[in-house]
């Protein structure tokens, strides 16, 4: 249960790596980007170490204290940037994802088209939950405290997801489907949004 306990801001940590690894394992669109499982389970780690240092300078970590769930948003701002593509940048990103690079660089093209316009939101980028503690409360309470820091600059929140099971999951949180498509030959995608207050 998650009664007395919250979810803050967080440093990157190897907890959270492990975590969101884990439970991104079985993702639709990850599974597509590298559908071999156990190269999967090897390249996810690098991928999520990569997106933490990411969120710490243009967003927010927001993780319970024993890593239980961790979330990544962008900040108001940040929502489009993205950091230059140099050499040592196109590197890393193919010691990530190896021989799935094009899909990888498909699927994140698809996904930038998609995300609502403009800078005034904080985005929902990856919310995941230990497989141990799934069904217990702690991605509802996540991702409440994200909308609370919303509310409180004054901004919606938006996000994707690829997995149908979570639409019902944010649409009682408040969110609303802004739009259904599919990365071309790959993965359907929900883009939903929430208005602030």
């Amino acid at each position: 249960m998650t009664a007395g306990c919250s979810v803050a801001e967080a440093a990157p940590a190897p907890a959270h790596i492990a975590t969101l690894a884990a439970a991104f394992h079985p993702d639709p669109a990850l599974a597509w980007i590298m559908p071999d499982a156990a190269d999967r389970r090897r390249r996810l780690p690098r991928f999520f170490d990569w997106l933490l240092g990411d969120h710490a300078r243009h967003g927010h970590i927001l993780a319970s204290p024993g890593a239980e769930v961790v979330t990544l948003w962008r900040a108001p701002g940040k929502v489009h940037h993205h950091d230059p593509l140099t050499p040592a940048e196109l590197w890393k990103m193919l010691g990530i994802f190896g021989p799935s690079i094009l899909r990888a660089e498909r699927a994140g093209r698809h996904v930038a088209n998609h995300v609502p316009r403009g800078e005034d939101h904080l985005y929902l980028r990856y919310a995941g939950v230990r497989p141990d503690m799934q069904g217990k409360g702690w991605g509802g309470l996540a991702i409440r405290t994200g909308i609370a820091l919303a509310n409180s600059l004054g901004v919606d929140t938006c996000l994707e997801t690829a997995n149908p099971a979570n639409v019902a999951l944010y649409r009682a949180l408040g969110f609303e489907i802004a739009a259904e498509w599919r990365v071309p030959r790959g993965p359907r995608f929900w883009t939903m949004r929430r208005p602030r207050g």
